[in-house]
């Protein structure tokens, strides 16, 4: 039988206190309790204000969504019994990082000893999605060759405009902040699987890290599983957005797989390449324009989609997920989450708003649309009274 490229998604979501929109101080405890003897695959973060769902092995793009979507739904029920909302985003519009405390986990305790003041101020929310590869032993390889793809599959995610109650200027600015942390970014070029084993046995020999899954990189051998773990997006309000990355990071690997020569070759010149091109997506989101290395010019957003999707077009009817690729066409054409943030917070301000209540109304609809899993009107969302 063809190998059927099985995915799984995890996705992070943020809690914020209803009444005030900022991160929740009491009723987590009661929260966190109630998820735990009512859910299954969900599981607590690093810091108290998260948590993530999961969704199981598949290939059925359908089944996902129906996992997912039922998760989102228990977790809006469970929050809104103790004045709790969950939403998705790559940053938490409102909260304070100073504000923040560790999860009672001894792996969060030994990371936040570790990272000290970095990992209180890890105050973002990932989309990760795992994707199996035929063999377990190319995929050093194929994570090399899969680098170039991560821009277009950030700029597609974007999410996160605000930080520390400011608008950054940015559509995507989780992975700057991210990017305060040790092993994050780009992962290296490894020669071979040899090569990279090394590296993971030095790193743990020397006490570096525990053991590879402390290598927080935008993509990553699994430690537990035989797939390549995406890790770059942010996390997606609109379930249909994360589906689509997922489909499309699916569909690249099998690409690749199938194409030895696609990427081959990657050099310190190329790994440049990628790196201005995450910049260009972490800036401007779904209105990037992104370096074509092979062209040595520029191109839009819609164009590069266009072209990833008649690359991969063979791949999404053989996986079953040509509709859900489709979907970053959508996503182009009216903007990522970032674009619908900042949309809402301008319309609020100009209403006459205070700053801080423009935020809330953001926080609100990132609620609305994570617990729909769909679209929810900008107008919709209005700007809550003052706060009293």
């Amino acid at each position: 039988m063809a190998h059927a490229y099985r995915f799984g998604m995890e996705e992070e979501f943020f809690l914020a206190d209803a009444r005030t929109r900022g991160s929740p101080r009491a009723r987590l405890k009661a929260f966190h309790a109630a998820v735990k003897a009512r859910l299954d695959t969900v599981e607590r973060e690093q810091l108290q204000c998260q948590i993530e769902i999961a969704s199981p092995p598949t290939d059925d793009i359908e089944a996902a969504r129906g996992h997912l979507a039922e998760l989102r739904r228990s977790l809006s029920e469970i929050g809104s019994e103790r004045d709790i909302l969950t939403f998705a985003a790559g940053t938490h519009p409102t909260a304070r990082w100073r504000d923040q405390s560790a999860t009672d986990k001894a792996r969060y305790h030994g990371i936040m000893a570790d990272l000290r003041m970095v990992g209180q101020r890890n105050l973002v929310c990932g989309l990760h999605v795992h994707v199996e590869v035929p063999d377990p032993d190319t995929r050093i390889d194929l994570m090399g060759r899969l680098l170039p793809f991560l821009p277009v599959l950030l700029a597609l995610s974007t999410s996160s405009p605000f930080w520390q109650g400011e608008r950054t200027g940015m559509a995507g600015y989780r992975t700057r902040a991210y990017a305060e942390l040790p092993r994050t970014g780009l992962p290296e070029l490894f020669a071979d699987p040899a090569d990279y084993a090394r590296y993971v046995d030095v790193m743990t020999r020397s006490g570096a890290i525990a053991d590879a899954t402390f290598l927080w990189w935008q993509l990553r051998p699994s430690l537990k599983y035989p797939t390549l773990e995406l890790r770059v997006a942010d996390s997606c309000p609109r379930l249909d957005d994360g589906l689509c990355i997922a489909s499309l990071y699916r569909c690249l690997v099998r690409r690749v797989v199938r194409d030895r020569t696609r990427n081959a070759g990657m050099t310190a010149a190329s790994r440049g390449f990628i790196r201005e091109n995450l910049w260009r997506a972490e800036r401007d989101g779904v209105k990037a324009e992104l370096i074509d290395e092979a062209r040595a010019q520029t191109v839009p957003m819609t164009e590069t989609v266009e072209m990833l999707l008649d690359d991969t077009a063979e791949d999404a009817e053989v996986l079953g997920c040509s509709e859900a690729c489709a979907h970053a066409r959508t996503i182009v054409a009216d903007g990522s989450s970032a674009d619908r943030q900042l949309a809402i917070f301008s319309a609020a301000r100009k209403r006459g708003a205070r700053e801080r209540d423009a935020l809330s109304a953001v926080v609100d609809l990132l609620a609305q649309e994570t617990a729909a899993g769909t679209a929810t009107a900008v107008g919709a969302t209005r700007a809550p009274s003052r706060r009293r």
